[in-house]
């Protein structure tokens, strides 16, 4: 009976747990309170639009989430062909001497590219990360100078990489750094490429063969909805951090958390994050394929003097719950039309803005057919 009892105590104690971890019931979006971490930030992945901040600014180390701007250099090379993901990568002396994390790299062994970056990306292989980079620059201080010059291109201003992997630093040294928004810019441009969300979101994948399995460290994945990404970081002074993304449709969500308690803590608050902001919007079906829109446009030389345009698609925008009067239609189409008018084929453009941003661009089809008007009909329109 005392064991039933306490099966029972387990039982309620996940079934409270579990929805405040990773269920879909979100605290209020708009009242948020901090939470079990040092800074925080949640942004519209889509606008970049900052939704909660909590010490945004403050830097404080990231750890593994560095690798996150090595990822970046080698999808921008990969982007201008000058690289590919069969280019082999040679593990040098330096490379197989790294601890943490890692997938055991021996001095002189050789893997693609690919498989490096899912070392790196999955597993969060501190081998891998230094190998990667001496391939990328020849060595690993010079692969920090390209992380620092690709950082000031983004405008993350509180940033500076010391190293590729994330370690805490080494005595005498300076530990990398970086605020939650500058995390949050990197983010959003790693989102861009579907390859980056491809090895985020995978949560196991064999390695050597099959000898090794690569083990996703982002907790999220497979647990919460529509989580594909991107990074943790952890050493005993940086806490917990972790940089996470999810999608559900069109709407993308970014969080970032640095400096929880635990491992358990950082998802968790993630999550909290994640879930809040995807409450705080709506979807709305901004236009109907073939329902007319605006007013109708003038035809010149037809058998009609107008025609009413309508867009060739559905469109559906997420915005802000409470601010649906805030987007709006426009019509580009020509001042004028010369009949015949081809029903079905288009005449400009459908835009859709949402304060004034646009979000979406489809084209404007005539409704209806008007054919040209016979001479005399056209010579008495010019007299009257």
């Amino acid at each position: 009976m005392p064991a039933c009892r306490s099966m029972m105590f387990l039982l309620l104690c996940l079934l409270l747990v579990a929805p405040g971890a990773f269920g879909s019931e979100p605290e209020d979006a708009w009242d948020l309170e901090p939470g079990d971490y040092r800074a925080a930030l949640l942004i519209n992945g889509r606008t970049g639009e900052v939704l909660y901040e909590s010490n945004p600014h403050l830097q404080h180390p990231p750890a593994s989430m560095v690798k996150m701007m090595l990822v970046l250099l080698v999808i921008d090379r990969l982007e201008t062909g000058t690289l590919t993901l069969q280019d082999p990568v040679v593990t040098s002396a330096r490379a197989s001497t790294f601890g943490g994390s890692q997938v055991y790299l021996k001095e002189g062994e050789v893997f693609p590219l690919g498989e490096m970056m899912k070392a790196m990306m999955i597993h969060s292989a501190n081998d891998a990360s230094v190998a990667v980079a001496e391939f990328l620059a020849g060595s690993v201080e010079a692969c920090v100078a390209l992380m620092n010059e690709r950082a000031r291109d983004l405008g993350m201003p509180d940033t500076i990489f010391r190293s590729v992997d994330g370690l805490p630093p080494r005595r005498g040294r300076q530990p990398d750094l970086s605020t939650v928004y500058d995390l949050s810019l990197l983010a959003r441009e790693l989102t861009r490429y579907p390859q980056v969300l491809h090895w985020a979101s995978t949560k196991t994948a064999p390695f050597r063969g099959g000898a090794f399995i690569l083990t996703n460290t982002n907790k999220l994945i497979g647990r919460f909805p529509g989580a594909d990404g991107l990074k943790t970081g952890y050493y005993r002074k940086a806490g917990y951090n972790l940089t996470a993304t999810a999608a559900r449709g069109e709407l993308r969500m970014i969080a970032v958390v640095m400096g929880a308690s635990s491992n358990r803590a950082r998802a968790r608050e993630a999550a909290r994050l994640l879930n809040a902001g995807f409450d705080m919007y709506s979807q709305i079906q901004a236009l109907k394929e073939g329902e007319p829109v605006a007013s109708a446009v003038p035809v010149a030389g037809g058998m009609a003097e107008q025609v009413t345009v309508a867009p060739a698609r559905d469109v559906f925008v997420h915005v802000r719950r409470g601010a649906e009067s805030a987007v709006r239609i426009e019509v580009a189409a020509p001042a004028v039309i010369e009949a015949p008018v081809v029903k079905g084929k288009s005449y400009g453009e459908v835009l859709v803005k949402y304060d004034d941003r646009e979000v979406a661009r489809v084209r404007a089809v005539a409704i209806d057919a008007i054919p040209e008007a016979p001479l005399f009909h056209r010579l008495m329109n010019d007299f009257d």
